[in-house]
């Protein structure tokens, strides 16, 4: 189990050497205990991940469900596809962000998806304002968005730290 943890994270250290250093100052147990630790701490910053993707993709689906309620006038429409072009651009983003190899290029990714979900905020404000469409539905995506802003900005600021 250590051997895979280190080889995980690229390490090149001989694990005997580690092993050794680490069971002259702690029991077996503790060892475990550490293992232990790591791998919940991995586990939990995958599904920290995957949780804000599956957010961003659900707002992007609860956005067009909201759409559907605008008028089937100009305005309507423009917003509605505003609308619609910015929430699924935010998820996307997030997406390319996950693939990218240095932190540089994670942020870049990041910025542009709260950007995006900034443009989103700033669209169902007006609707809001204008009181087009479901405005029970526009409340909860507003609250939502405002979220997920302020995850991305936090994304952001751990990075550069």
């Amino acid at each position: 189990m250590i051997y895979s943890l280190l080889f995980v994270n690229n390490l090149n250290v001989s694990v005997n050497l580690i092993f050794r250093k680490f069971m002259e100052f702690y029991s077996f147990s503790t060892l475990i205990g550490v293992v232990h630790f790591f791998t919940q701490t991995i586990v939990i910053m995958i599904e920290k991940k995957l949780k804000y993707e599956d957010r961003l993709v659900h707002f992007a689906a609860e956005t067009i469900g909201f759409c559907k309620t605008l008028p089937k006038d100009n305005v309507g429409e423009y917003y509605a596809n505003q609308l619609i072009r910015s929430t699924g651009s935010s998820a996307l983003h997030y997406g390319e962000a996950q693939g990218t190899n240095t932190v540089k290029d994670f942020i870049h990714k990041v910025s542009n998806v709260v950007k995006e979900l900034k443009e989103t905020r700033v669209a169902m404000k007006i609707i809001a304002y204008t009181k087009i469409g479901d405005s029970e539905s526009g409340k909860k995506l507003l609250e939502e968005v405002e979220e997920l802003i302020a995850i991305g900005a936090r994304m952001i600021l751990n990075k550069k730290k």
